[in-house]
Order: C-alpha cells, then structure tokens, then sequence
C-alpha cells in the first residue's frame, strides 16, 4: 500500500516497513525466540524507543504485513459499487491480496503464526477487529443496523474463508494458486449447508 500524505507520513511508513522487515529478517535467521526488540530496532537502525512508537512488540511488527494486507481489503470492500451485493463486494475485494500470493515471506509469516502461540494470539485479535469493522461496514452497505446479525454471520464467514484459503495453500505447499483455493473456499461458504 502506498502511505497518503506528505513527507512526514512516508517517513513513518518507512519506518514501519524498515522495523517490519527487520523482525521477518531475524526471525528467519534466528528464530522468533531468539530475536529481541532491540536487536530489530538495531538492524532497522533506530533507537528502542521509535520502535515502541510504532509497535507494541515484536509480534506486533512481524504481523504489519498482515494488517496492511487487511486495510487495503476493507479500504478495496468499501470502494466497491453500491449496488453490488456485499458478498460479492467481499469476492472482489479478496483480489488485492493476491498481489502478494507468491510471496514467500507471506507464507512464511503464516508458518510462523501456527508454530508461535504469541504471534497466532496477536494475529487473531486483530483478526477479530478486522471482522467487526467488515461487519460495521457490510451492515452499512445493506442499510441495516448495527449489530445486525446478517452482517456479523457474513464478516465471520468470509474471515474464516480466508484463514482456511491461508491454511490450505500452505498445507499444500502452494501447489495450487492461492486464488484457485480461495475460489473454491468462497465458493463452498457461500453454498447452503442444509
């Protein structure tokens, strides 16, 4: 994703991207428990304090990958025409996560997740944040009120696709395309089960 704003923004996100880079980098050389905050604000170059101006740890910083994949999906979902169905909106939307299907860092980080209860703990709070403001946002495109269920069932359903695509591609060891797998996950969510 691209940062928005002036120079002082782009600073920041290079910042974020440098310490981010920095955690993947170690993590991989090291293994999560050897790598230290400091040793990630080392490597990016800045002090331990700036690095705790932009993430809380070192979980935080490895998963930044992540949360830019899944503000560009929720920004890409309410961009989407109004007249599409939502479901069809959340399909569409699924695409800009296929810019980095082939990255192997992205499969990486989800090996690491399932073999780190401290970066899987991380990763699914924010997971769960993503599923409420998708359902903020489904439940406004359907004009329906808050807290509806419609809208939190259908943010609910299309998170665990994609967790099951993620799950599945790696099983796999991405003999398919992630976007065939996720093709097919969609697919099977959106059919009835009765």
């Amino acid at each position: 994703m691209e940062p928005s704003g002036g120079l002082r923004e782009r600073k920041k996100e290079a910042t974020r991207r440098a310490l981010h880079e920095s955690a993947m980098r170690l993590t991989f050389e090291r293994g999560l428990d050897e790598v230290t905050v400091e040793a990630i604000a080392d490597a990016a170059g800045v002090s331990r304090r700036t690095f705790s101006n932009y993430f809380g740890g070192k979980e935080d910083a490895l998963l930044y990958g992540d949360e830019q994949r899944m503000t560009a999906l929720l920004r890409t979902f309410e961009s989407r025409p109004p007249t599409e169905p939502s479901w069809a909106a959340l399909r569409a939307s699924f695409d800009i996560l296929f810019v980095q299907a082939g990255d192997p860092r992205w499969a990486a980080q989800i090996r690491l997740a399932r073999r780190h209860p401290s970066v899987l703990a991380r990763q699914l709070a924010g997971y769960a944040g993503y599923e409420g403001a998708l359902a903020g946002l489904i439940a406004a495109r359907d004009a329906l009120p808050p807290g509806s269920i419609r809208p939190r069932v259908m943010a609910g359903a299309f998170m665990s696709a994609l967790r099951i695509t993620a799950l599945t591609w790696i099983d796999e060891k991405s003999l398919r395309p992630l976007s065939e797998i996720a093709e097919e996950t969609l697919t099977e969510m959106a059919t009835p089960f009765t």
